[in-house]
């Protein structure tokens, strides 16, 4: 045979030698093929001879010796062939492994890993055999921790919703000493300060408790940070049940150049249950104090729901969300009626900074100057909107609000008491409490927020997040920087920073402002845990 090459390489001729067909008799015609035809069929040998290697090694490898080439190839090019895909045996074992369930052997599992290769050993499991034993022991833990979860949750719930007997302590060793002690009874503030009470250029604060400690440390807190503390009007509103135990606490604990008042909401002339109907109808119907006061895990199954959701739906039935304290905000301008400006401060909340800028701050006409919660560095604590306070399967919060309008917080606000007065915002507050009353709370289930929300709408002024920060009693993992950056933290939440539950990194913030050198503080055993 010959290979004959034209010197410009366009034609290429084989012919056969003399006797290369001699035996067979044949005479062989000269062949042409053309370059352009070779160059293609060597770049497809090229690309497609490996692509058959890799594809026959990947079979190989995989085991896979019951199908035919086709189909072996049509599981590796996917589904756009026609011909039909056969699932692999150790595909066929994950799917029998996740399907397989035993209620017998979920109740016979051993406790460890150890005990479990014990048994396998003794017992000459198969490897199908020990990985079904292992599915059921992981199912059987995984459901002890829930369990354990639910009872955390539940613990947490009833710690919070106690009293500690050291703050009850507290008041009773305060109540005494008012009884006997005349220094602690004496006026606050003195006859001749009482003027500053109803004088707007003072910076006013208001704070409504009946913890002794707690209001002990947002007062201090607020007056040793501010820059003006001689400027400082601070209205404690207490129940009448601690009314002896606040006033003897300020009276024998003086904080000047600031002054504290305490007041009593049964000193109040204008706080009568002519003038707040609805928390009279909240207060005195049996189905809301039951649902309220009663027990909260009656006829409900706890194991149905996420120890998040059980925290959320216990915390709703806080007894504290039918107590005028918790709603005395929103009268606000009637108790205080000589104020324009006050700031509302919650009695779970640390001031860090000094709050004096706020009196300055322009609200624009609003009436609220709050922290909005629907964005924020904390995807947890800030991503609030209205479909996380209202029920939006009720009709009547679907056709009316967005779900996705941002929320704000309470704890920390700048109120505008003469836009207020301008406003309607109270009786709008009193019109959509009777209406959740009326529907048996289906509109929603969380306190006072909820309708102040609706109340507010349309009049609040967001203000810089560096001002409030939130969720120090329910996230532990609240980032320590912005803590101390916070003109206010929020121990919002179960985790009070006075109850043993606090989170622990998290306490000091507030307890570096109780005096644990004072009397009463040592005599009932409050001790430093920071």
């Amino acid at each position: 045979m010959q290979v004959h090459i034209s010197p410009s390489m366009r034609r290429i001729t084989i012919s056969t030698s003399p006797g290369f067909l001699e035996p067979l008799k044949m005479k062989g015609a000269a062949r042409y093929l053309s370059y352009r035809c070779i160059f293609w069929t060597v770049l497809f040998l090229a690309f497609f001879l490996p692509f058959l290697f890799i594809t026959s090694a990947l079979i190989t490898l995989e085991g896979v010796h019951n199908c035919t080439s086709l189909d072996c190839f049509g599981r590796k090019l996917g589904p756009k062939l026609s011909w039909k895909r056969h699932a692999s045996p150790v595909e066929d074992k994950y799917s029998a492994l996740l399907e397989y369930k035993n209620e017998k052997e979920l109740t016979d599992v051993p406790d460890t890993i150890e005990a479990l290769l014990t048994e396998a050993r003794n017992r000459q499991y198969d490897m199908a055999t020990l990985l079904r034993r292992m599915k059921s022991m992981v199912e059987v833990n995984e459901e002890k921790v829930r369990a354990a979860r639910l009872q955390e949750a539940l613990y947490r719930h009833y710690a919070s919703s106690g009293v500690p007997k050291g703050l009850h302590c507290l008041a009773l060793k305060l109540t005494g000493e008012y009884s006997s002690n005349a220094r602690a009874r004496q006026d606050l503030p003195s006859p001749d300060l009482a003027p500053r009470l109803t004088d707007p250029a003072y910076h006013h604060m208001v704070l409504a408790t009946d913890n002794v400690l707690a209001a002990a440390v947002v007062v201090t807190s607020t007056i040793r940070n501010s820059a003006q503390p001689e400027k400082i009007v601070f209205h404690v509103i207490t129940d009448k049940k601690t009314h002896a135990a606040m006033h003897a606490w300020f009276a024998l604990n003086p904080l000047a150049p600031a002054i504290v008042e305490v007041k009593g909401v049964h000193q109040f002339e204008w706080l009568t249950r002519d003038n707040v109907p609805v928390l009279e109808a909240m207060e005195s119907s049996q189905d809301i104090k039951y649902y309220y006061h009663g027990d909260h895990t009656a006829g409900a199954n706890i194991s149905q729901y996420s120890p998040t959701i059980l925290a959320s739906y216990l915390q709703a039935r806080s007894p504290k969300y039918i107590s005028i304290m918790n709603h005395l905000r929103i009268y606000l301008p009637d108790l205080f009626p000589e104020l324009e400006k006050v700031v509302f401060l919650d009695d779970d909340v640390v001031v860090q900074k000094d709050l004096s800028p706020l009196w300055d701050m322009d609200l624009h006409g609003k009436v609220n100057g709050a922290v909005e919660t629907c964005r924020g560095d904390d995807t947890w604590v800030m991503s609030k909107t209205f479909k996380n306070y209202f029920n939006f399967s009720h009709p009547v919060i679907s056709s009316t609000f967005d779900p996705e309008k941002c929320a704000w917080a309470y704890g920390m606000n700048l109120f505008d008491l003469k836009a207020w007065r301008k406003a309607d915002i109270t009786r709008v507050y009193h019109y959509w409490q009777k209406q959740n009353l009326q529907l048996n709370l289906t509109l929603w289930r969380l306190g006072t927020l909820p309708p102040a929300l609706i109340a507010f709408d349309g009049n609040v002024h967001p203000i810089p997040d560096n001002w409030h920060l939130l969720g120090l009693g329910y996230n532990a993992k609240t980032n320590l920087e912005a803590v101390g950056k916070a003109a206010v933290i929020h121990f919002n939440g179960q985790a009070k920073p006075w109850l043993d539950i606090a989170f622990p990194h998290l306490r000091p913030f507030w307890s570096k402002y109780v005096n644990y050198s004072n009397e009463f503080i040592r005599q009932c055993n409050i001790l430093d845990r920071a």
